[in-house]
């Protein structure tokens, strides 16, 4: 069945170039009417300007979609008011809510000033909190929502001379594994994607060959199935060059070591300790506990 969007209003932030434009021209597409969020800033996020914006709100009008072009910063209070007054003055509903924006600010953390790391955070972290949060009780009065968030593998898995995305794109995933869980009663569905792409911020970082494999438009199908209704809630889907595929954080079983257990214990027992094949993701934190206190009836392991 094709996925479709008539009817519906999605918000993507981010969407003047890159990913976020190639998943509004294929939300429009779909039926979707979209609001192209881009504050049209230099890839370190200085500077603005409306024109990357409107120029994707063209490309789908040309195309008989419907579209209209915010211009705020996703990490500014007023602006992220004014992006969802304009959606509902406009639309008057919001079903889908993709968060796309950031910046790149790298250096090795040594040298990273404290300035750097905040801007990323303002724009990756609270730039994917407050759209969710301003967007959160229109959603939850419809009975109705999706959000799609954007992690990384520097969140996941870590990056040279990225600790600061990296801090800001797990904590992405540390929030939507929560957002989860308080928007399953309200059928709002909250997932997350981690785009393989060539954009701005990887274009001078990969050849050509490359970047032709891993145009932004390969990660846009991971987005629209997860803006879907049918789509899951929870995951981490992970897109690009026309592979996908899953991540998760899983946890071994672990070892009762006893509660008189010394560090030494510890480095004896490590390799049963860190053994992944008994590992396992958790669907919330409390089945984490649970798992701790079903431990306790193992005797515990000696020497």
């Amino acid at each position: 069945m094709a996925i479709r969007f008539d009817g519906k209003v999605a918000i993507v932030t981010g969407a003047g170039g890159g990913l976020g434009r190639c998943h509004a021209l294929e939300l429009a597409a779909r039926g979707a009417k979209v609001v192209v969020n881009d504050l049209g800033g230099a890839l370190d996020g200085t500077g603005g300007s409306s024109a990357a914006a409107e120029a994707v709100v063209a490309e789908i009008k040309a195309k008989g979609g419907t579209a209209i072009a915010n211009g705020a910063s996703v990490a500014d209070d007023a602006g992220v008011a004014h992006l969802v007054k304009q959606t509902m003055d406009a639309f008057g509903r919001i079903d889908v809510l993709i968060g796309n924006a950031g910046i790149l600010r790298d250096k090795s953390f040594a040298k990273m000033e404290l300035k750097d790391f905040e801007a990323v955070l303002a724009v990756h972290l609270w730039g994917t909190v407050k759209p969710c949060k301003a967007v959160w009780q229109i959603m939850r009065d419809r009975q109705y929502g999706r959000i799609v968030v954007t992690t990384s593998s520097t969140g996941l898995y870590g990056n040279f001379g990225q600790t600061n995305y990296g801090a800001a794109k797990l904590g992405i995933a540390g929030f939507m594994n929560t957002l989860k869980l308080e928007g399953a009663r309200d059928n709002i569905k909250v997932n997350a994607v981690c785009p393989v792409a060539a954009t701005r911020m990887t274009a001078n970082l990969m050849p050509p060959a490359m970047l032709e494999m891993l145009k932004p438009e390969f990660v846009t199908p991971a987005v629209v199935f997860l803006a879907s209704e049918e789509a899951p809630t929870g995951v981490i889907l992970t897109a690009g060059a026309g592979v996908f595929a899953a991540a998760e954080i899983e946890e071994t079983d672990g070892v009762h070591l006893g509660r008189n257990a010394a560090a030494e214990d510890v480095a004896a027992n490590w390799a049963k300790i860190a053994d992944l094949s008994t590992a396992k993701p958790y669907g919330q934190g409390m089945e984490q506990t649970q798992k701790f206190l079903a431990r306790l009836q193992d005797p515990p392991v000696v020497g």
